[in-house]
């Protein structure tokens, strides 16, 4: 991440959390805190192995929504800055496949803005992922547990119920 750089990156390749955590703090010297979740593939899901998982995307429309998701945390939290990464395309089971920073002046804003954000991403963003077991391939249904998470927000989804 460079100085400046958008808030919203769906790429393919990985990413680095120190760097990109530096960047952010460099575009900012209030920032007081900043939180920072990775998300990896999983190995095992519903009791099963995963090898790979694949993520596809609306191209365009991802970017908006998550930029919107950005948007609404700023609007609830004290934030000086945040970031999204997701990847996109195959991945291996234990990659890393989200980063979601949240900077602030102090910690406690950070904390809450980064896990509303997580909590958004999973229910809102329009990813559709396929898992890759034993079995075969499948494609990933959306869970009641991340719907949820969501409305402790005060904002519904029903995402699980479709």
């Amino acid at each position: 991440m460079r100085k400046n750089s958008p808030r919203v990156s769906i790429q393919t390749e990985d990413f680095d959390l120190g760097a990109e955590t530096l960047a952010l703090r460099a575009q900012d010297g209030g920032i007081g805190a900043v939180v920072a979740f990775v998300g990896t593939v999983r190995d095992a899901s519903h009791g099963q192995s995963v090898s790979a998982m694949e993520l596809e995307h609306y191209p365009g429309m991802t970017e908006a929504a998550i930029e919107a998701m950005i948007d609404a945390a700023f609007a609830r939290f004290d934030l000086r800055a945040a970031r999204v990464i997701h990847r996109v395309g195959a991945l291996a089971a234990c990659d890393q496949i989200v980063l979601v920073l949240a900077a602030s002046a102090h910690r406690g804003q950070a904390f809450q803005a980064c896990e509303f954000l997580m909590d958004y991403l999973k229910t809102q963003a329009p990813f559709w992922k396929k898992e890759t077991t034993p079995e075969g391939a499948h494609w990933v249904d959306a869970r009641d547990s991340d719907d949820a998470a969501l409305a402790r927000w005060g904002l519904a989804s029903n995402n699980a119920g479709v």
